[in-house]
């Protein structure tokens, strides 16, 4: 779950980690009376979900009130990178005298958190890494170590940290690991991190990524839910609670459960020469009411020519997956593109035989998972919306 930068900073200041001083708003006005309050420069920054916000305008100083709600009203309703600006950050100009750049990460293909710095703050770190690695230090971490101050030394001396700044930025970067994993992040950036004129570390911007599997542990987490960001389609399989739910831009549906079974679904589909529409995971478990969620979700995207429902049966019995299947058809007042069922597991053969007892227009069934994409491409190739 990314968070917009001034929830990342609420999860930084809960731990001690100095951050400016400002508040959200969502309309001019509001960016006004902030500014009042804080009566000297502010900053009015865009809050989406994306990098990039200072090239494409999104982030501006304002001198006075007045100022702060012109460019708040420049600000709002901007598109970045696709994401519509609908809340700015009011903020008190930072005193910058030097900027840094600090993260810890997950780095799932060496088993480790990952923490890096550099001198090079306020840039794209991605051009940094490519362009100077030299001024970019890459720790890893042992999970069951935990921070050192060893670590924290590499981190300092490998992205050229000045000397002066050492003991201000080190403590800076032991409060950022401590809120990466008491926090339950995947990432936790600061860039740039600044010092003050007065030599203090202060967080200037947050890119914070929450992990979402940790969420039964942070009921706080429920308000950065932002539904309404979502495509409409994404937004009704969260509310749904449809697992893992990706639109693509084929016209294949595919339902699967379990993320393996899922992505070989779509690569065996692309592998008979279609395109799918959609990446749905309905994980284990799945009944006859989430099917049908399922289908109904799918089948709203109008793309969508043909349905692929790939389902093996562990813990999930595929005698609930074909009732839902003909639930779902039948609320939503028949088939609207054919339907191909590929049901292997528990109680497979129990689903097979409700299915072809029912016999449904539209609905076929297919022994294997090659089978059943293959004619799954053949009828998006030539089936019509009903």
């Amino acid at each position: 779950m990314d968070l917009l930068e001034y929830q990342g900073k609420e999860i930084f200041r809960s731990f001690g980690i100095p951050v400016p001083e400002g508040k959200p708003a969502k309309s001019p006005k509001r960016a006004r009376e902030i500014a009042e309050k804080f009566g000297s420069t502010v900053v009015i920054k865009a809050q989406v979900r994306v990098g990039g916000r200072g090239k494409a305008g999104g982030v501006k100083l304002a001198k006075d009130p007045a100022e702060a709600e012109q460019v708040a009203s420049q600000i709002l309703g901007m598109d970045i990178k696709g994401h519509t600006v609908r809340e700015v950050l009011v903020e008190k100009a930072g005193d910058i005298a030097q900027e840094f750049y600090a993260s810890f990460m997950l780095d799932r293909g060496a088993k480790a958190y990952l923490g890096m710095c550099s001198v090079k703050g306020g840039v794209d770190i991605e051009t940094v890494a490519a362009e100077e690695p030299d001024y970019l230090a890459k720790v890893h971490i042992d999970p069951l170590v935990g921070l050192q101050q060893s670590h924290i030394r590499r981190m300092l001396f490998g992205g050229k940290i000045p000397a002066a700044a050492h003991k201000e930025v080190g403590a800076l970067l032991a409060l950022l690991f401590r809120a990466f994993v008491d926090g339950d992040c995947d990432l936790a950036e600061v860039n740039p991190l600044i010092i003050t004129g007065d030599g203090k570390a202060v967080a200037l911007d947050a890119k914070v990524s929450l992990e979402e599997n940790a969420a039964f542990r942070h009921p706080e987490w429920a308000k950065y839910k932002d539904l309404k960001s979502l495509p409409k389609q994404e937004r009704t399989a969260k509310e749904l609670g449809l697992g893992n739910f990706l639109a693509l831009e084929g016209n294949v549906g595919v339902i699967g459960n379990g993320a393996g079974l899922t992505m070989s679904t779509l690569d065996v589909v692309a592998n008979f020469g279609g395109a799918p529409a959609n990446f749905l995971d309905i994980g284990g478990g799945a009944n006859a009411e989430v099917m049908a969620n399922a289908i109904g979700v799918i089948l709203s995207d109008r793309k969508v020519r043909s349905l692929l429902v790939n389902i093996f049966g562990g813990i999930t019995r595929c005698d609930e997956v074909a009732r839902g299947i003909l639930a779902a058809i039948e609320t939503l007042g028949g088939a609207k593109v054919p339907i191909v069922v590929r049901l292997d597991g528990t109680n497979a053969d129990e689903g097979r035989t409700i299915l072809r007892q029912a016999a449904p227009p539209k609905v076929e069934t297919a022994e294997t998972m090659n089978e059943a994409a293959q004619r799954a491409v053949a009828l998006a190739g030539k089936g019509r919306r009903s």
